[in-house]
């Protein structure tokens, strides 16, 4: 049955159904909508937005319904503006409580006719469990409000760049909001407005600090290498994989050079080959057994896309492609942890933070520090086997210390 929300926080319930406006309740049977709001959790619900790829609603209008979605959307353009203006918080209020009842109707059933034709023209994506699940994971942490302390900044207030972003911070929701559909490769971005947890400057992370007790960050020793050494089909280094490189391709030499050098020539950077491989060629023979370049790329591309493990298709051309395949199967591999963590946490006091590129940051308290192992464990182990994980803890998260488990 297709309906529509009229918002999309736990506390705001509501739906239009059969040209009606229905509160406080979800009416039995419903089955269609077109995107994920935190009071359908528990139900079986269809997500048209997932079955067109994370398009908006304008971008999927079908031409007869162009005329009537162009007006109200210019509507509720209106609002937003209005909302702004007068400073109302959305995070805070209901949608649905600021706007006529007219408008809501008028909306949903616009909203209605272009949800049908997407779930009539589109396919099922083979990875829709995966991002529907991913939806509910990532509006746990959308409604949690971060902990904030500018005051933290203050030895440093003497610096101009310092004032900028205590003055800049100021203007973004204190909530980390993630876009699914940002990238190519499946990384997150962040929604415009809310906090900017993936971009923030490492010397004003000290402003973040928990809600409970600590942040415990998780994440993987050489993430993309890792994924690369998987994909080739090879065992799993158990201690530091540059170390590894060190011990058993280039031998002795600096760990950032070994590091530099590494990615230099999996992804193909010139001049590099030159400044790794001996006369006898030995260190580039041992790179493609060890890291199967070649091999990656001929299992995954397509000559027009890449295909991973992970049910992504990703338009490519060759010089794109193996860092497309990696990139993308080290995103897929993080936020499937992410997912399962989640719901590791549900009905306990701690819970996931925020998440960084291949890092998930969970907010602990003390009572459940008994599962730190457990939660290094769940990180640790994937689709692709199992990796080395960095465990790091601190009281803000730009004190973060590793802990040696």
């Amino acid at each position: 049955m297709l309906f529509q929300t009229l918002d999309d926080k736990k506390d705001c319930v509501g739906v239009y159904l059969n040209g009606e406006l229905v509160y406080d309740k979800l009416p039995a049977g419903i089955s269609q909508t077109w995107d994920y709001s935190t009071f359908l959790r528990d139900h079986d619900v269809d997500y048209a937005k997932i079955y067109c790829g994370g398009k908006t609603l304008n971008e999927v209008c079908p031409p007869h319904l162009r005329t009537q979605w162009d007006a109200i959307s210019s509507r509720l353009r209106a609002y937003f503006r209005s909302f702004q203006f007068a400073k109302v918080s959305l995070d805070e209020n209901c949608f649905f409580d600021m706007v006529p009842k007219q408008f809501l109707l008028d909306y949903c059933e616009v909203k209605n006719r272009v949800t049908q034709h997407v779930l009539d023209t589109y396919e099922r994506p083979a990875n829709y469990d995966f991002i529907k699940d991913l939806s509910v994971a990532l509006d746990d942490m959308r409604y949690q409000r971060l902990n904030i302390d500018i005051g933290a900044l203050r030895p440093l207030y003497h610096k101009a760049p310092t004032r900028k972003f205590m003055k800049s911070v100021q203007k973004y929701t204190p909530y980390c909001k993630y876009n699914i559909w940002g990238t190519k490769t499946g990384r997150l971005t962040s929604i415009p407005g809310s906090f900017p947890i993936l971009t923030i400057d490492k010397q004003y992370r000290s402003v973040l600090k928990p809600n409970n007790d600590w942040f415990l960050e998780l994440d993987y020793n050489a993430a993309e290498l890792r994924v690369a050494m998987a994909l080739a089909g090879q065992e799993q280094p158990e201690n530091d994989i540059h170390q590894w490189n060190i011990d058993n391709i280039f031998g002795p030499m600096d760990r950032q050079d070994a590091k530099r050098g590494i990615f230099s020539w999996l992804y193909g950077r010139k001049n590099i080959d030159a400044a790794l491989t001996t006369n006898d060629g030995t260190v580039e023979k041992l790179l493609q057994e060890t890291y199967g370049r070649e091999r990656i790329v001929s299992e995954h591309w397509t000559g027009t896309h890449v295909r991973t493990r992970f049910n992504r298709t990703i338009p490519s051309d060759r010089h794109h492609a193996l860092s497309y395949i990696i990139q993308s199967s080290c995103v897929d591999v993080v936020l499937r942890r992410l997912i399962q963590i989640t719901e590791r946490l549900r009905d306990l006091k701690s819970r996931v933070a925020f998440t960084l590129h291949d890092s998930i940051v969970i907010d602990l308290a003390n009572e459940d520090r008994g599962l730190i192992p457990e939660l290094i464990n769940l990180f640790g182990q994937n689709e692709l086997g199992r990796f080395k994980v960095n465990v790091q803890a601190g009281r803000d998260f730009g004190t973060m210390k590793a802990l040696n488990l």
